[in-house]
């Protein structure tokens, strides 16, 4: 929580502390038989004018005594305190709060808690009271100084909010051309904050223009990590920074191509090809006034570094026609000398270099509108650090010391893709990256951090390791992780396993053939391969890699059935280049990796018994136990360090093939993991219960990568029906199609959750209304299909922001649910009732929108009842189970937790009772502390 999402966003509204340190008349100095004990906590949630105390059980804190524990001579939090009561600590640098005591010998050991004092009275710290000790080495009589670290004030329930999850591109508004613009979030800003949401994720904004078509639409194929996509300006305000509107020809273009590209799904190659010319028509006549700026030149002279080579790339791209560097002749080589050749001011090409600056100031203005916007309104916006860059790129162009081009970066099989991932990224050589500190981390994450101040990594398994595959393959099957400990030639010839190289080669026979081709088997065999032995066969040099086998060519007068002829040829010939047990590591001759499922090939198959169980025991100490400790020391030489590199909030979608090692490493330095319900994280379960996330984590019904929660509800009906009946507790028929009622329990199950965010893709929260479901079939909201490698993204939303904005209904739904479950203060409904959906402006109460304090124990509600009478109907005592949506409800087994809130339980109270129970022991002074209260509500200001 110390990090910007918080302090510059949710919790700005506080006043920052900064002294460096105690006042000296708060500083102790130690006498002989006595230790000085200087205690330091940390709260984020306290209000101005609110205080953090320490009561316990010595004379210097009051001695666990409740009538000296808060005894003020004024009224508030600002009074004075009488000697021998509460210790009051003193904030030293936000959010941290010290004190020092002097402490004789003979009071250790001593139980002590600290307590926040209030407006309206004292909260004290829930769990069992700390314990200070001596330490063992210290010298009895003589003076010393103990610091004790204690971390966060322990509230009985943290923080928690809510976000929309929604891609740029997707967004639809009456001024957007095409596509989602950056000016398009500010609107988005304001349903969030309507609805108390006080999050907006997105994706990758990035150039990804490599090829100039629509492939370029896959946001995570990025150009340049600094330089933003050109798609996402918004050419309407080209020159309202200057006070000026577009002339009326202008104007007149801009509207036309506005009702020609407002088509059902973003059409890209129109849409790129209409705004390059406009801008180009605007520059032309008013681009030399905005480059004589002012504002101009401060912000060019700030990104030089990276914008004169991204516009020189740019450049050459398109004179070559192709992205591929590597083909550029004597410009392959991105040096300093041909940067400046290009980009030379009054040069050949400078009014080209020019116009590429100008687009990227308009889009770096607008995207910093409209962050400053979203933090004006307490809204966090998060970004997305793609885990890769395209291998076409101006980075590789000009560091490739920092690549490995001959390979790709992909990801392992799993259950959605059965032979793996193969991205086409180049892999990183982090001994080059760490050789100067991470300077190319640090930079682009800098940049990152002037618009967002939380970021997603994608894919943060890969600074673990990565699933690193051979450049001349096209699926990730023949992958092998690294770093990683690879299986050596002596250690199988220890075990009985000596011909490695009968393993590293596909096992192709006779018999295959004659199964996998029929009667063509002997017309592919003498096309494709060569004879190696009696009734054995190898592929021909030309067809011995996946690259090759899916280049064979269908000419483009081929009748259907020759088509279809060549397609299941390539797929024979891609099955047994893929049959082999062991794969070669391609820099040490003396060390193999397992193929991922080895045990599923013919090759193995066909090995001796004590071979196959051999290499099976193997494979599996390879993939699950021999990495871990590898695996660990990869992860704590990157992360901290990117971590340091600004104050941004990390989270990490840690998905798929998830080491043993990762989720202590993620708690260890504080990054927050994903959870997605149908992906389920341990392997005897088909989904995960959202009552049992840890606090560090984001929980979402779905997300980019996997179909929205209608789509998936209606393409799988088996699998929906098992989560109707186990996960949402329903009973008879379930519902044929994923409608309101449902689409609410699972909402609501996530957002009573114990996660710190909760972030609904917008489609999951359209689908709460009918009418908007009944507007589009579900099919249409796909954003990604991750088994297609060619995949077009072009998902928008059907419905214009400002009619969403309009909606009082869906706001309320939305509103009201967050209310109920703890994520928004009671105030968001009580503005739509009272100021007829006004925005808020902020007063959303508690920081971040969220409930300030936890609720009183037990049974204890939401305190609605009297603001908000009308909308709920009266107080609300406890979460509604899945019966208040479902038509058919049973309530869940114990530890099913249903659609309810606390973990472990099938109780729908949030919270419940506060951590801890009954008194502790006495310390050695044998003083008791009192028993364990719940905290009360904070009220919300």
């Amino acid at each position: 929580m110390a990090s910007a999402a918080f302090t510059k966003v949710l919790f700005s509204h506080k006043s920052l502390v900064r002294t460096g340190g105690l006042p000296p008349e708060d500083r102790c100095s130690p006498a002989p038989g006595e230790t000085v004990v200087r205690l330091q906590v940390a709260d984020f949630q306290l209000e101005d004018g609110e205080a953090v105390l320490v009561t316990g059980g010595i004379p210097q804190l009051g001695n666990w005594q409740p009538d000296q524990m808060c005894r003020l001579t004024g009224e508030g939090a600002g009074g004075n305190w009488q000697p021998d009561q509460m210790c009051r600590l003193t904030e030293t640098h936000t959010p941290f709060w010290e004190a020092e005591l002097r402490v004789p010998y003979s009071c250790f050991p001593f139980t002590y808690k600290y307590a926040i004092q209030t407006a309206e009275g004292l909260v004290l710290e829930v769990g069992e009271p700390r314990l200070a000790c001596l330490p063992a080495s210290a010298s009895v009589g003589a003076p010393t100084v103990m610091v004790r670290h204690d971390g966060y004030f322990r509230r009985d329930r943290h923080w928690r909010g809510a976000g929309v999850a929604v891609p740029v591109f997707s967004l639809r508004s009456q001024h957007s051309v095409g596509v989602g613009e950056f000016l398009d979030l500010i609107p988005l800003v304001d349903l969030a904050d309507k609805s108390g949401m006080r999050l907006i994720q997105v994706l990758p904004v990035n150039d990804t223009c490599v090829y100039g078509t629509w492939y370029d639409s896959y946001p995570y194929s990025t150009l340049s990590v600094h330089a933003l996509h050109p798609q996402y300006l918004a050419l309407r305000d080209l020159l309202a920074e200057e006070g000026q509107e577009l002339p009326h020809d202008l104007a007149a273009e801009l509207h036309k191509a506005r009702r020609e590209l407002d088509k059902p799904a973003v059409d890209y190659e129109a849409t790129m090809t209409f705004k390059s010319a406009f801008v180009k028509k605007v520059y032309d006549r008013y681009g030399q006034g905005t480059l004589t700026s002012q504002a101009f030149a401060d912000w060019f002279a700030e990104n030089a570094h990276w914008l004169r080579p991204y516009a020189a790339f740019c450049f050459l791209r398109d004179i070559f026609q192709t992205a591929e560097h590597w083909r550029w002749g004597a410009l392959s080589s991105g040096s300093d000398e041909v940067v400046d050749r290009l980009t030379r001011p009054g040069g050949e090409f400078y009014p080209r270099m020019q116009l590429t600056y100008y687009t990227q100031f308009h889009l770096h203005r607008q995207l910093l509108r409209a962050s400053q916007y979203a933090a004006a309104k307490r809204v966090v916006l998060k970004g997305d650090l793609p885990i890769g860059v395209d291998k076409r790129s101006v980075d590789t162009w000009r560091a490739p010391q920092l690549f490995r081009m001959d390979k790709s970066t992909g990801a392992p099989p799993d259950a959605f893709s059965p032979t793996g991932q193969n991205w086409g990224f180049p892999t990183y050589d982090w001994a080059a990256m760490s050789a100067d500190g991470f300077a190319w981390w640090r930079s682009r994450l800098a940049h990152l951090a002037q618009y967002f101040t939380a970021y997603r990594i994608d894919h943060v398994l890969g600074f673990f390791r990565i699933w690193e595959v051979p450049g001349d393959c096209v699926t990730g099957l023949l992958g092998y992780f690294r770093p990683s400990r690879p299986l050596t030639k002596s250690e199988l010839e220890q075990r009985g396993v000596w011909d490695t190289e009968r393993l590293v080669k596909p096992l192709i026979t006779e018999a295959m053939l004659k199964q996998a081709f029929g009667e063509r088997w002997e017309v592919v065999a003498a096309t494709y391969m060569l004879e190696d032995g009696p009734g054995k066969y190898k592929l021909r040099p030309a067809y011995a890699s996946e690259c090759a086998i899916a280049a064979i060519p269908v000419r483009p007068d081929s009748p259907a059935w020759l088509a279809r002829e060549v397609e299941e040829t390539r797929a024979g010939l891609m099955r047994l280049r893929q049959n082999v047990v062991l794969l070669a590591d391609p820099e040490d001759p003396e060390a193999f990796h397992p193929r991922f499922g080895l045990m599923s090939t013919s090759s193995y198959a066909s090995l001796p018994a004590p071979w196959r169980a051999t290499l099976r025991h193997m494979h599996d100490d390879y993939f699950y136990r021999r990495q871990e400790d590898v695996w660990r020391t990869s992860a704590m030489s990157k992360l901290p360090a990117l971590q340091a590199a600004t104050d941004m909030l990390v989270c990490g979608e840690d998905l798929g093939f998830v080491p043993a090692c990762v989720p202590p490493v993620m708690k260890e330095l504080g990054l927050l993991g994903l959870r997605i319900q149908r992906m389920a994280t341990e392997r005897d379960k088909e989904f995960n219960n959202p009552a049992a996330y840890p606090y560090l984590t984001v929980a979402s019904p779905s997300c980019h990568d996997v179909t929205p929660l209608r789509a998936w509800f209606e393409s799988d009906p088996e699998r929906a029906e098992r989560f109707y009946y186990h996960q949402l507790g329903g009973c008879g028929p379930p519902p044929p199609a994923c409608g309101p009622n449902v689409v609410r329990a699972v909402l609501q199950q996530h957002i009573n959750c114990q996660s710190m965010l909760t972030i609904f893709p917008i489609q999951d929260l359209m689908a709460l209304s009918s009418e908007y479901a009944a507007q589009r079939p579900s099919r249409e909201e796909v954003i990604n299909d991750p088994t297609v490698a060619k995949h077009y993204w072009r998902f928008r939303i059907h419905t214009p922001l400002e009619a969403l904005l309009a909606d009082s209904d869906w706001l309320a739904t939305i509103a009201e649910m967050l209310v109920l479950g703890e994520r928004a203060s009671p105030l968001v409904l009580m503005a739509m009732s009272l100021g007829g959906l006004a925005i808020m402006d902020g007063v959303a109460g508690a920081p971040g929108g969220g409930v300030a304090g936890p609720m009183a124990g037990a049974g204890g509600g939401v305190p609605v009842a009297g603001l908000v009478g009308a909308e709920l109907g009266g107080g609300v005592a406890a979460m509604p189970p899945p019966a208040a949506y479902l038509p058919h409800y049973t309530a869940p087994q114990e530890g099913q937790g249903g659609a309810g809130g606390g973990a472990g339980g099938g109780g729908y109270v949030p919270g419940g009772a506060g951590a801890g129970s009954g008194p502790a022991a006495p310390d050695a002074n044998g003083r008791a502390p009192p028993p364990m209260a719940p905290q009360s509500p904070v009220p919300v200001q």
